[in-house]
């Protein structure tokens, strides 16, 4: 089972190299799609550096957003599964297998990575206050018992993903697929993994207004596809 490994990619130099080896040393059977957002920071001219046969780069001349990204990697991931992986160091490749245990031994066959359920550096509180209710809400409107929606790590075949429209432009996208991925009838598995947070200082994007484009998009696609 060869999973495509999309990394959307945004003025993120300081971390991308590392992120990459990180994602080369796991052990699946796996390849790599780079989206490169408009990155104005040098991470393009990285990018360009390090990219091998294992890895395709994908430019975009301007910076559209996590959803634009995510959407353009999927037109170019050939794997049985989609995996999202961010480009920071705040989720951990190794814990790839966690994943894909339960798809492996039949259990499943969409997986969650939720960071409340195992270790974890500690949010910052408004951050975690803002995850849970929006997951709680997903809960409420799409009748699951999630404790992550957010995450980012989520497992999901490729003809389920690229059957599902997807209109997400930013960080709408976790809360969209999701309430997608329900509404077609689809349980979703949760495994506990590793979360290092980073502050707003070291070059964390999200903020908390973004919540509210999330929670719309949760009550806008109860009702629409």
């Amino acid at each position: 089972m060869k999973v495509s490994i999309i990394i959307p990619v945004y003025n993120e130099a300081a971390t991308i190299r590392e992120v990459l080896a990180r994602v080369r040393s796991a052990e699946i059977e796996k390849e790599i799609v780079v989206v490169d957002d408009g990155s104005t920071d040098g991470t393009r001219d990285l990018l360009q550096e390090d990219k091998g046969e294992d890895l395709r780069l994908i430019v975009h001349k301007r910076n559209q957003g996590k959803g634009c990204a995510i959407r353009t990697g999927l037109q170019h991931a050939t794997g049985d599964y989609v995996l999202i992986q961010d480009a920071d160091l705040e989720y951990d490749p190794a814990d790839y297998a966690l994943l894909l245990k339960p798809v492996q031994r039949g259990k499943a066959t969409v997986v969650y990575g939720s960071r409340f359920l195992g270790e974890h550096k500690a949010m910052l509180f408004w951050h975690s206050v803002g995850n849970r209710l929006l997951t709680l809400i997903t809960n409420v409107l799409y009748d699951s018992t999630l404790t992550d929606m957010e995450t980012c790590y989520k497992l999901i075949p490729s003809d389920l993903i690229k059957g599902i429209p997807l209109r997400a432009q930013r960080f709408d996208f976790e809360p969209e697929i999701t309430a997608k991925i329900l509404k077609r009838g689809h349980r979703i598995y949760e495994v506990p993994i590793s979360y290092a947070g980073r502050e707003v200082h070291e070059g964390k994007k999200i903020r908390w207004h973004d919540g509210f484009p999330a929670l719309l998009a949760l009550i806008k696609y109860r009702f629409v596809d």
